[in-house]
């Protein structure tokens, strides 16, 4: 545990990759990965993610992301898109790929499906975006805590134009909205002005209450 605490210490928001300096594949997959199992609610993984390689969607996606310059100077972007909704069929989906993963179902398992399906596709649609949004969040800290672990810099970003990237990833066709964005790469130290900065936190503290 001390090495990872020591590995989030080392990490922080890179402000300048090394377009130079790739990250290898195997790093990117099992970042992916831990992306991939973070818990989420329900179990209904309610979002995808996109990883985003080629350099001229990224120049693309650039100016609809205040121009920060890690989207091209890294070397993989990844996109946390969330479920626009959620419906009889996706949430069906994910039960029957338990079931099929399981090898059986129960009847607690499957009266808590019908629960889902009474509880959430008859809500705002509005709502359950957020909802999804809020479990794809999850990912994105699992795949924050699996950069820094690897070594790879990363840097979380919600300063872009949803609906403008939406449309260059065509993620509506596919019943999707971006959430965030976050870039993997190498920090070029001698070019990061954040690079030497005493990491701030709140203290102890301050930041945890204690109910005893």
């Amino acid at each position: 545990m001390s090495e990872l605490l020591d590995k989030l210490e080392w990490r922080y928001a890179a402000k300048k990759m090394n377009p130079a300096k790739a990250v290898p594949q195997d790093k990117v997959d099992r970042i992916v990965e831990a992306a991939r199992l973070a818990p989420t609610s329900s179990g209904l993984q309610p979002f995808e993610l996109i990883v985003v390689t080629s350099q001229a969607v990224r120049e693309q996606i650039k100016p609809i992301a205040w121009n920060q310059g890690q989207i091209t100077d890294g070397s993989h972007l990844l996109v946390f898109a969330a479920w626009d909704n959620y419906t009889p069929e996706r949430i069906n989906a994910m039960f029957d790929l338990t079931n099929a993963q399981r090898g059986g179902t129960n009847p607690g398992w499957e009266a808590y499906r019908q629960k889902l399906l009474a509880a959430y596709p008859p809500r705002d649609a509005q709502v359950n975006f957020e909802h999804a949004a809020r479990q794809a969040y999850i990912a994105l800290g699992a795949a924050l805590i699996a950069a820094a672990f690897e070594e790879v810099d990363a840097t979380p970003m919600e300063g872009f134009d949803p609906d403008a990237l939406d449309k260059i990833l065509d993620l509506k066709a596919r019943g999707l909205r971006s959430v965030a964005i976050v870039p993997l790469g190498y920090r070029q130290a001698d070019q990061d002005w954040l690079v030497n900065l005493k990491k701030v936190r709140r203290p102890r503290e301050q930041f945890v209450t204690e109910v005893k």
